[in-house]
């Protein structure tokens, strides 16, 4: 006979004798919610989302119960990787707004507790920045050297083999100066040169002027692309079966190259010392890398090593497509024996890769598997990134190819088809023709499946996903062992993940059943200890004798 558990969780309390120096960092554990401005409430009618719209917002965000707001490039550019191909550094595109928006929208956040984060994009800049103009006029300028430049070889090719991600040559010859730039991303984002002492200082320049007008920190766009080898050598090609994850298809050029040479390189690590002497200026401030290298984990555990560097860092192995207990066990386990006294950072969902219930899901709206996915990612040691739309259990849109926007999905199309999937605007409600994001055409269309599920029927529904976001962050928020302690995984069947968190003296296991079938499995460990029902919600849960049921993509927490 099953009998529902109706147990309150007393919020734990940690023994102030034991708790640790970084106990006051708002940082560690936090929860950070990434808005994709373009795709997130359109204020002026232009079709794209706007600060204003983010600033009208800001409430529906404070619900959720997140720590801090992380906002996607906003800067002024030419648009042609909206956003990250950045032309000024100092200055809002106008179809976001204004440098005074900006600023409301950071007073507004405080006002209601919710920290600030931006992308800063470091390792380039588009073509149209007047530094990259200046540096092509001529070779002996004063910015001559703040890009990377090199001679063609004697037959008039590219210095080496590198492959930029977005197709083709990672150089392009230029005219004007008579010699080749290069560009990890595309031709149009041309790499600045790290190894110049002058663009090294101005771009530390260019992030105290956002730390100056109050932002609470940045998460650093390509961290690991701002170093070259000044040798120019030549990357080493891979055999076909290694061609494969880093979020990368087999048959993406650039995933037939180990990238030893183009990135990563050992120079970074003091620009990283020189980042974090900055922000030390600014008590409070953190710094967030992006980090894609050929070992993610090593790479993520020396940029955040010691109190000298980054403060976190996040990588893409739980944004592959790979779901398995096995998978997420050797990821997290592998991050944990190599990381020290790093603090990790993790995602399942963010604007370049397919939404996390059509990634590990079968592409269709699932109530249960977008709750347990949170759950999951949340249950984790380390702080979680979640992405606008997460929160609605929004699946990828299904984006025609006369509807292409990202350009990696132009050049790619069809056996990759871009990122325009996950970009798609919100879905406000369906009473209103483009579901109140916009009163004009969107940049990009409302996925019909997302209108269906959009914010006014979850607010009004208890059981949506929108209202178990919001009650499970905040019952998350009052458990210090989830938010400091140490991780173990427990011995499980194969569809079944076992976390255990401890923190002085006090312990949570949390039990994922990761598959579409219910199943029910001999627990006595766990039997020992006392089903919580702390979120506000109803798990799917029972226990009888010593075996715990879960339904499927069911989850349940005990202390």
């Amino acid at each position: 006979m099953t009998q529902a558990t109706n147990l309150k969780l007393k919020p734990v309390q940690a023994n102030g004798e034991h708790d640790s120096d970084h106990s006051l960092d708002w940082w560690r554990g936090a929860v950070i919610y990434q808005v994709y401005p373009r795709s997130f409430c359109d204020t002026n009618e232009d079709g794209i989302g706007d600060l204003q719209g983010v600033i009208s917002k800001l409430d529906y965000i404070s619900d959720l119960g997140v720590d801090a707001l992380w906002v996607s490039p906003f800067f002024k550019s030419p648009m042609n990787d909206f956003g990250y191909d950045i032309s000024d550094y100092r200055d809002v595109d106008p179809i976001f707004g204004t440098l005074s928006d900006f600023d409301e929208l950071v007073a507004q956040a405080k006002i209601r507790g919710i920290k600030i984060m931006i992308d800063q994009v470091l390792s380039h800049t588009s073509d149209q920045h007047q530094w990259f103009k200046t540096s092509r006029e001529s070779k002996t300028n004063d910015k001559s050297d703040w890009y990377v430049w090199a001679d063609a070889k004697a037959d008039g090719s590219a210095p080496n083999n590198w492959i930029a991600i977005f197709g083709g040559s990672a150089w392009q010859w230029d005219e004007i100066r008579g010699q080749y730039y290069l560009h990890n991303f595309l031709s149009s984002q041309p790499d600045l040169n790290f190894h110049c002492d002058e663009l090294r200082a101005q771009i530390l320049e260019e992030i105290e002027f956002w730390l100056k007008r109050g932002v609470d920190g940045f998460r650093l766009d390509a961290i690991n692309f701002c170093y070259h080898d000044k040798s120019l050598r030549d990357n080493p090609f891979k055999p076909l079966e290694e061609r494969t994850g880093r979020g990368f298809s087999p048959d993406n050029p650039y995933a037939a190259q180990y990238h030893y040479f183009d990135n990563t390189q050992d120079e970074n690590l003091s620009f990283l010392e020189e980042v974090r002497s900055l922000l030390d200026n600014y008590p409070g401030t953190v710094a967030l890398g992006e980090i894609n290298s050929e070992d993610s984990l090593k790479t993520l555990s020396e940029y955040t090593q010691g109190d000298r560097r980054l403060h976190m860092g996040y990588n893409f192995e739980l944004l592959a497509d790979e779901f398995s207990p096995e998978h997420i066990r050797n990821t997290v386990n592998s991050l944990e024996s190599v990381i020290g006294e790093g603090w990790p950072c993790w995602a399942v969902s963010n604007h370049d890769v397919i939404r996390v219930v059509s990634r590990w899901g079968d592409g269709v709206h699932n109530t249960q598997f977008a709750k347990m996915t949170l759950a999951l990612a949340a249950s984790l040691r380390g702080t979680l990134c979640v992405y606008q739309g997460e929160e609605l259990g929004f699946t990828e849109a299904n984006i025609q190819q006369h509807q292409l926007q990202d350009p990696f999905g132009i050049e790619f199309w069809p056996e990759f088809k871009g990122r325009d999937g996950c970009r798609t605007p919100i879905a406000w409600n369906d009473d209103q023709p483009h579901a109140g994001f916009s009163n004009r055409n969107s940049w990009l269309p409302v996925a019909d499946e997302h209108r269906r599920h959009n914010v006014a029927a979850q607010v009004e529904d208890n059981a949506s996903v929108l209202n178990f976001y919001k009650q499970f962050l905040r019952w998350r928020a009052t458990q210090r062992v989830l938010i400091e302690g140490a991780i173990k995984f427990l011995d499980s069947p194969e569809q079944v993940l076992i976390i255990h968190r401890s923190h002085n003296g006090e312990h949570i296991t949390a039990c994922f059943n990761l598959s579409a079938e219910p199943i029910t499995f001999a627990a006595p460990v766990i039997n020992k200890q006392t089903p919580l029902q702390g979120l506000g919600v109803t798990l799917d849960t029972t226990i009888e004798g010593l075996s715990v049921s879960l339904e499927p993509y069911g989850f349940a927490y005990f202390s």
